[in-house]
């Protein structure tokens, strides 16, 4: 079982690399940001399996703590590449 966590492990490593490959020569805006929030996912699957690996709990307040802040970031990200703010100051409702 020990074997297959860490060839998993690796697997999730390798593909961060890939998706940072995007990130830097991807061809638009959009492809970026869903390369960024792939490596969220990506990171928050590495922790739960190195909380596997280490047969403990803790990590898993910290998976929950990665899943929100990379929700927040998507959703920031994509509502500035949409409309160009991402807080509005419009107080004339």
């Amino acid at each position: 079982m020990m074997t297959f966590i860490w060839i998993s492990l690796i697997i999730v490593i390798v593909s961060m690399f890939g998706m940072l490959y995007r990130i830097f020569r991807g061809p638009s805006t959009p492809d970026r940001l869903i390369a960024l929030d792939a490596i969220g996912v990506m990171f928050i699957s590495a922790t739960a399996l190195l909380s596997l690996l280490y047969d403990t709990g803790f990590f898993l307040d910290v998976i929950l703590l990665l899943a929100v802040l990379s929700f927040i970031g998507t959703v920031s990200f994509s509502k500035f590449i949409e409309k160009g703010k991402i807080i509005e100051h419009d107080r004339n409702r």
